[in-house]
C-alpha cells in the first residue's frame, strides 16, 4: 500500500485530504509544516508527498530537496499559481489548484505514483496506459492503450508530429483522454525535459484568466499589488497545454493569437511586448469550425489551431480495445487495493463491450474501481458495474412519443437519435428551462448535460424568470 505524506498547515484541508486517500487505500501521514515533518518522519521513505506551497517557516518547495528523489506534488491558490509552476522547475513532479476536484487529486496521486514505479520501463505512463497492447505491439513511448486502426493510425501521426514545434489541436469527446495524447507529444519532443504546463480554460474564471495566462503588471486592475508572471511565459522553452480551448473569452483569445503569430506575449496592463519559445497543444470536444462561423471562437486563432489535428475516438467507436483499457485498469485497482488477482465474469465483459460508454475512459475507469471496492470474491460480475444496458435502451426509446404530436417545423423522418437530441435542445432551449428540456426529453437534467457535452451543444444562459425557475 503507497504511503503518502501531507504537509499542510491547515487543518480542515488536512483532514479532508487524508480521509479522501483513506478510502481509496493510501496509507497517510501527516504535517503541519516542513518542520514538523522533518521531526516526525523520515521524509524519503513515503512513496509521495502532498505539500501545500505556503506554510509556517519553510516554503512547501524545501520538501523537494528533502524527499531525496521521492516525488512532491505542490497543492497552491489559483492566487500564487505562478509560484506553483516555479516549483516545478526546481523539481516538483507536479501542481494542482486549490479548491481541488477529489477526482482531479486522485487522478493526480495514481498517475505519479504509477510513474514513479513504472520509470525504468515507461517514462511516458500515464492515465489509462499500459505497456503492451494485445496485438503484442509496445506502446510504451507513447503511453496509451490502443489496438484499434484509428488508435494505431493515431499513434502514427503522434510520431511523425511529436518533434516538431507545430502547433496541434486534439479534437474528442470528454473523457477519451486527450491530455494523454498532449502528453506523449511533449514526452516525445525535443522539450520533454522542460515544463508541460496544462492549464483547463473552463476552471479558471473568466475574470482572472487573461491574468493567468500573460500575466500582469502591479495595477493593471483592482487587486493587482504587485506583478506577476503568466502561465505562458512560464512555458517558456517548453509545451503550454490548453484544454477546452473553446471555452477561452474572445479577448483572452485575440492574446493568444499574437503568441502563434509572433512568438511574444505582453502582460494585462504593460505596453512592452517579450519573446517567448512555447509549443502550443490545445484540446476541445466542441467544433470550433461551427463556433467561428457563429462568431462565439476567432476564425483567425482556429486556423492557426488547426495545423496538426488529431481526433481521439469515443471509446464506444474503439472495438476491442474498451475490454482491454477494462483489464488494465482492474489489474492496477486491483494492485493498489491490495486485492490480489482479480477478474471478469463473462456476462461483465459482455456488458463492458455492449455499454456505449458515454462518459468514455473516465466513466469505464470509475466503473472499475466502484466494482473492485464492492467485490467479495475474485470474480467481477456484470452488476457490480453498475451498469443497466436495458436502462440505457430504454432511455433512448423514451424520446420516441416526442416524435408524435410534435410541431410541424421539427423534422421526425431520418433523424439519429443524436440528430433529434441536438434539433430539439437548439429549437427550445431560447424558451425552455433545463429542467423543462430534460422532462420534455424523458431524461434527467444530469442525461441532459452530459449529452450537450459529448454533442458540443453550449448551454445558453436564461433571462428573466427562466433563470429564477431554472434553479
Amino acid at each position: 500500500m503507497p504511503h503518502i505524506l501531507i504537509v499542510e498547515d491547515e487543518t480542515i484541508i488536512r483532514s479532508a485530504l487524508r480521509r479522501l486517500l483513506e478510502r481509496n487505500q493510501y496509507e497517510v501521514s501527516e504535517a503541519g509544516s516542513v518542520q514538523e515533518a522533518q521531526e516526525r518522519y523520515s521524509i524519503p521513505s513515503f512513496d509521495l508527498i502532498i505539500s501545500d506551497l505556503r506554510l509556517p517557516g519553510a516554503p512547501g518547495t524545501e520538501l523537494i530537496r528533502l524527499a531525496e528523489g521521492t516525488p512532491v506534488l505542490i497543492m497552491t491558490s489559483y492566487a500564487s499559481l505562478r509560484s506553483a509552476v516555479d516549483s516545478m522547475k526546481m523539481g516538483a513532479m507536479d501542481y494542482i489548484a486549490k479548491p481541488f476536484d477529489h477526482d482531479e487529486m486522485l487522478q493526480a496521486v495514481t498517475r505519479i505514483l504509477r510513474e514513479r514505479q513504472n520509470a525504468p520501463q515507461t517514462p511516458a505512463a500515464s492515465q489509462g496506459t499500459a505497456a503492451t497492447s494485445q496485438s503484442g505491439e509496445a506502446q510504451s513511448d507513447i503511453g496509451i492503450i490502443g489496438s484499434c486502426s484509428a488508435m494505431q493510425d493515431l499513434f502514427g501521426k503522434i510520431r511523425k508530429v511529436a518533434p516538431t514545434d507545430s502547433t496541434v489541436l486534439i479534437q474528442g469527446e470528454s473523457g477519451t483522454g486527450k491530455e494523454l495524447v498532449a502528453r506523449a507529444l511533449h514526452n516525445l519532443s525535443r522539450r520533454a525535459k522542460a515544463p508541460l504546463i496544462s492549464v483547463n480554460c473552463a476552471a479558471i474564471p473568466e475574470t482572472l484568466i487573461e491574468s493567468e495566462l500573460f500575466g500582469h503588471e502591479k495595477g493593471a486592475f483592482t487587486g493587482a499589488t504587485a506583478g506577476r508572471t503568466g502561465l505562458v511565459e512560464a512555458a517558456d522553452g517548453g509545451t503550454l497545454f490548453l484544454d477546452e480551448i473553446g471555452e477561452l473569452p474572445l479577448e483572452a483569445q485575440a492574446r493568444l493569437l499574437r503568441v502563434l503569430q509572433e512568438g511574444e506575449i505582453r502582460r494585462v496592463g504593460s505596453v512592452q511586448s517579450q519573446k517567448v519559445d512555447v509549443r502550443l497543444i490545445a484540446a476541445t470536444h466542441r467544433d470550433l469550425k461551427s463556433l467561428a462561423k457563429t462568431g462565439q471562437f476567432r476564425e483567425d486563432l482556429f486556423y492557426r489551431l488547426n495545423v496538426i489535428a488529431l481526433k481521439l475516438p469515443p471509446l464506444r467507436e474503439r472495438g476491442g480495445d474498451v475490454l482491454e483499457i477494462a483489464k488494465a485498469f482492474l489489474q492496477r485497482q486491483a494492485k493498489r487495493m491490495e486485492r490480489g488477482e482479480l477478474r471478469f465474469a463473462p456476462d461483465a465483459e459482455k456488458t463492458i463491450s455492449q455499454y456505449t460508454w458515454p462518459g468514455n475512459v473516465r466513466e469505464l475507469e470509475n466503473a472499475i474501481e466502484r466494482a473492485v471496492i464492492l467485490c467479495d470474491g475474485s470474480v467481477i460480475s456484470a452488476d457490480l458495474l453498475g451498469i443497466d444496458i436495458e436502462l440505457e435502451n430504454l432511455e433512448e426509446e423514451e424520446y420516441a412519443p416526442l416524435n408524435q404530436g410534435s410541431g410541424a417545423n421539427e423534422p421526425t423522418e431520418d433523424l439519429s437519435l443524436e440528430d433529434y437530441f441536438q434539433h430539439f435542445v437548439l429549437e427550445h432551449q431560447d424558451h425552455m428551462t433545463e429542467t423543462e428540456l430534460a422532462r420534455k426529453l424523458g431524461i434527467s437534467r444530469k442525461c441532459l448535460w452530459e449529452r450537450r457535452q459529448r454533442l458540443g451543444i453550449p448551454r445558453r444562459k436564461p433571462s428573466g424568470a427562466s433563470t429564477a425557475t431554472d434553479h
